[in-house]
């Protein structure tokens, strides 16, 4: 059960109030930021919550039981609380948010209404849209196993077994050059096949996005050069020399788990399934279905 401060409590029982929201962001990254929809600044339970943000929230509905619950925030870009390279960088997704009810006239008069988490964010140029996700979402998300073809392990990870650590399943190199906000050319990583980093990751060492993890979508060797795509744009474009690591990548098929890393042994998909076109044949005296592996 909830418990109101006893001053806060007299407070809203009485003809008149003066009481606002306030939002506390822990983000990924653990910097915490406090907003307020108030006209001035706030302080309370060790955090600044800053009214120049334009923070600004959409009405919620609550229900018995366990629903999920949305609810919607929106603001300006600013430099002092929220910029668009963050939020390009991901530091808000999934990020903590705790909602207060606050009498902007004693701030230490205060309670936590609820706790959320941030969903999906739209943006344009100059303001931000935020889905605020009540943790029974968390309910909704698949559990389990899926019987599939693939591989349901993350590469790397106690189910797959492989240490990612080891030269030959990853490289240090350096930007040599930037195409566009998805291409990079790289050098020293050339020894690498064609395609070896395909769906792999990565890793800025240094420079501004020192830090950053980044999806490989396409890697392709040419000469003493690599150019990587990568699947999303970065928020801030490297500059040469900065040092980038490699780290191999797996489509999640039984071929690729054995041919390229050995480790057909803890392949944890189910690579003799019959697929749909096999479901729709048909008897016709010639082909073999004697229930032997698909796969030796």
């Amino acid at each position: 059960m909830r418990t109101i401060d006893a001053a806060l409590k007299a407070h809203l029982d009485g003809d008149a109030t003066t009481v606002c929201h306030a939002w506390r962001v822990t983000r990924r990254d653990g910097a915490v930021l406090g907003f307020t929809e108030h006209d001035r600044d706030l302080g309370f339970d060790g955090t600044a919550f800053l009214a120049a943000s334009g923070f600004s929230a959409s009405a919620t509905e609550e229900g018995a039981g366990l629903p999920a619950a949305t609810s919607e925030v929106a603001g300006g870009f600013s430099s002092e609380a929220i910029s668009e390279v963050d939020l390009q960088r991901g530091l808000y997704d999934a990020a903590r948010v705790e909602v207060f009810l606050v009498n902007w006239a004693a701030p230490e008069q205060h309670l936590l209404l609820k706790v959320q988490e941030i969903g999906e964010v739209t943006r344009d140029s100059s303001q931000f849209r935020a889905e605020l996700r009540s943790f029974a979402h968390r309910l909704n998300q698949p559990q389990g196993r899926l019987y599939s073809r693939r591989c349901d392990a993350t590469l790397g990870d106690g189910r797959c077994g492989i240490d990612l650590t080891q030269s030959q399943f990853g490289r240090e190199g350096s930007v040599e050059s930037i195409v566009d906000a998805t291409r990079l050319v790289l050098s020293g990583v050339s020894a690498f096949p064609d395609g070896f980093f395909h769906h792999g990751v990565a890793t800025f060492l240094d420079g501004v996005n020192a830090g950053e993890t980044m999806d490989i979508e396409v890697h392709s060797v040419a000469g003493v050069s690599v150019e990587l795509t990568l699947w999303l744009p970065m928020a801030r474009a490297p500059e040469a020399g900065d040092r980038v690591r490699l780290t191999a990548g797996c489509d999640k098929t039984f071929g690729t788990c054995r041919a390229k890393f050995s480790n057909q042994q803890n392949f944890r998909g189910f690579p003799h399934m019959p697929g749909a076109d096999f479901a729709y044949t048909y008897a016709d005296g010639e082909s073999v279905h004697d229930g032997s592996a698909l796969f030796k």
